[in-house]
């Protein structure tokens, strides 16, 4: 991924967190040390001790996206003052004055007539932000705003080809690249927040902040279940639901994965060995921006492995963005990514950035209901969001199967 991100000095709170994952690091290092003894002295280890190395575990998870949250809060952007377009945002909400905005009209047919209001630019970048935080694919993947409700996008299927050629020689006619078109096409997201009518008009609250908070974990959770697992239908088409194929054997439009072997898990012997092939299966040109995506009950497994020298393949971010690493490429966990299962695709890699477009339909729109729930004010908040593979060679899945 190369997206910048300045980062700020670590400030005291975030040190002493990432101190305590260090720390609980080297106690699950110890204790696991001591289990995996024990398994080769006994050929088993102690139900105790399993056991604490399964609590360190659960513990050191929870340290870390403590820090996580720590380095997003640091990273994000001060607050701006509010503008006369967001003051009309704030006048609408509070009191249910439009006249600041701009009213949202659809142009699908069989839509109702009334859109809402479309909030000022600098709230809606305000709710992008927060999403992305909460959101991995966010993180991962391309984004791109959009105007229309379709996005078409031409690529190559392969098929072009080149040669060399002196100055004065004749430049024979080359083969043409097969072409196709991905269309992806934008579906909405609603959220619907409530509120009193006394807590919007404290003048202590920031309603643009409240709003932009309250959609963030709806839109979110939504997003990040739709851009992994969505049939493409109302919704996004997930990363997991196009069609794949063991890897040198898929056509357009799958997505290569690696097995490992194994029903239901990693082969007993050099388990970490099947990470290593998955790396290598992109090209070289993906690989150079690769991460690593998988959930917290994978990343616990995969936490274990070590290399031929005793050396822990995972290790806990040291640099100020806290981004752990496993065998030296970035790990972002992703909740909706499946648990270690028969045939389960529990693990992806790849440069996520190209092989996956997000598009957001520009504009957020709100609408405000102070009479269906009363004494309850609802905020009827939509947005447009449509998402799709783009480059079926830029990433790849981990397949915990026997082929």
């Amino acid at each position: 991924m190369t997206q910048e991100t300045k980062m700020s000095p670590m400030n005291a709170e975030t040190r002493t967190a990432l101190g305590e994952v260090m720390a609980t690091f080297e106690a699950f290092k110890s204790a696991n040390d001591q289990r995996l003894a024990e398994i080769e002295a006994r050929h088993g280890a102690d139900t105790l001790l399993e056991d604490q190395v399964r609590r360190i575990d659960k513990g050191l998870a929870e340290q870390k996206s403590a820090l996580d949250r720590l380095v997003m809060e640091a990273a994000r952007p001060p607050r701006q003052v509010s503008t006369a377009g967001n003051a009309g945002l704030t006048r609408y909400l509070q009191r249910g004055d439009a006249s600041g905005l701009a009213e949202a009209k659809s142009l699908e047919a069989g839509s109702p007539g009334d859109g809402g209001y479309v909030v000022p630019v600098e709230t809606e970048n305000r709710i992008d932000a927060l999403i992305a935080e909460a959101s991995p694919m966010r993180r991962l993947a391309q984004v791109r705003t959009v105007e229309g409700g379709l996005y078409r996008k031409p690529v190559s299927r392969g098929g072009a080809a080149a040669g060399w050629v002196g100055e004065s020689e004749a430049r024979p006619e080359t083969a043409t690249p097969v072409m196709d078109v991905i269309d992806l096409p934008s579906a909405e997201l609603y959220a619907m927040p409530a509120a009193t009518q006394t807590l919007l008009e404290d003048a202590s609250l920031d309603v643009e902040q409240w709003l932009a908070e309250e959609v963030r974990g709806v839109f979110a959770a939504q997003e990040s279940q739709a851009f992994l697992h969505g049939d493409g239908v109302n919704k996004p088409r997930g990363l997991l639901h196009y069609g794949r194929a063991a890897e040198g054997s898929q056509s357009f439009g799958q997505i290569g994965y690696v097995a490992t072997g194994v029903a239901g898990g990693f082969a007993a012997s050099d388990p970490a060995d099947v990470l290593i092939d998955l790396i290598y299966a992109p090209q070289t040109r993906y690989r150079a921006r690769g991460s690593f995506l998988m959930n917290r009950q994978t990343l616990s497994a995969v936490r274990r492995f070590k290399d031929a020298d005793g050396q822990y393949l995972w290790q806990p971010g040291l640099s100020a963005d806290g981004t752990s690493r496993l065998l030296g490429y970035p790990v972002v966990e992703a909740e909706d990514m499946p648990d270690i299962g028969n045939d389960a695709v529990a693990l992806a890699f790849g440069d996520f950035q190209a092989a996956y477009l997000i598009l957001d339909r520009q504009g957020v729109a709100v609408l405000r209901d102070p009479y269906t729930a009363k004494p309850y004010v609802l905020f009827y908040t939509t947005k447009r969001v449509g998402g799709g593979v783009q480059d079926f060679e830029a990433v790849k899945l981990l397949k915990f199967g026997v082929s």
